[in-house]
């Protein structure tokens, strides 16, 4: 059973992760960690409705209440936004941890959004914390979310500086406030892989112009022919220099012999 809980916790492909949790459940479906477990693996894959069957499971067992928060998102995800804020007032009564209570206004200014209240959104989000030099683990969510409610409700520069200072308390880039600062700023990165891509395209297109034409290939070129021609026969007189000419020697042979006799001498083709 632990096995597969840990393997639910470290599998990248969501419905992965379900299916070993799951599997986790019908070996141990009474262990309150069990059912947290499924309750976080289905709330990945989208399954509100599990999730929440999974969290309220786990919350009778273990008796705990930090599962107050993502019981609330549940409910706010399935569209039941009554019900949602049911739920969040249950934790404000609840002995919470700062940590939870945090992530429960959190919920509670996206169920404001969701309502189309958009400055009570922002309200919900005005605690101490937030103005605070002291950085916490939660702090990059709660200016993220502060962030948001602001831009929703038309505030874009108090945003920017609400996304700016996410930036800061997130140095791993657990959310995506740099991209969103990026955004406001309207700075805008291309792709370096297509662009890698375009490169090649231009550069087989130049290839394609600068290689021969195909008859030149086949013909060959008709300069160049004549050329090889006239090497040819530079080629052979350079031969008769130096060996001499076969026939040239046949004539010189006769002249000698005339030179002689007086008469002349017969030739191969012609015998005497």
């Amino acid at each position: 059973m632990a096995r597969y809980l840990v393997a639910a916790g470290l599998a990248d492909d969501p419905e992965q992760g379900y299916a070993y949790a799951q599997a986790a459940k019908r070996l141990a479906a009474r262990v309150g960690v069990v059912r947290e477990a499924c309750g976080i693996a289905a709330y990945r894959t989208g399954r509100w409705a599990d999730a929440l069957s999974e969290f309220r499971a786990a919350r009778r067992m273990t008796g705990r209440d930090d599962y107050l928060p993502i019981m609330a998102d549940c409910e706010r995800a399935l569209g039941r936004l009554d019900r949602a804020l049911a739920v969040v007032r249950e934790g404000s009564t609840a002995h919470l941890d700062r940590a939870t209570q945090i992530e429960l206004r959190i919920v509670e200014s996206g169920i404001r959004r969701d309502q189309g209240l958009s400055d009570a959104a922002v309200l919900a989000l005005q605690v101490p914390e937030l103005t605070s030099g002291r950085l916490r683990p939660w702090s990059a969510r709660l200016f993220y979310a502060y962030a948001d409610a602001l831009l929703a409700a038309g505030r874009a520069d108090e945003a920017r500086d609400a996304f700016a200072r996410a930036v800061e308390a997130d140095p791993d880039g657990e959310t995506d406030a740099a991209d969103r600062l990026d955004q406001l700023d309207g700075i805008e990165f291309d792709d370096l892989e297509d662009d890698d891509l375009d490169d090649e395209g231009l550069e087989d297109d130049d290839l394609e112009h600068d290689s021969p034409d195909d008859a030149d290939l086949d013909g060959g070129d008709a300069d160049g022919d004549l050329q090889d021609v006239d090497l040819e026969q530079d080629d052979h007189e350079d031969d008769n220099a130096e060996g001499g000419d076969p026939q040239a020697g046949i004539v010189g042979e006769n002249e000698a012999n005339e030179d002689d006799t007086g008469e002349s001498a017969p030739t191969a083709s012609h015998p005497g």
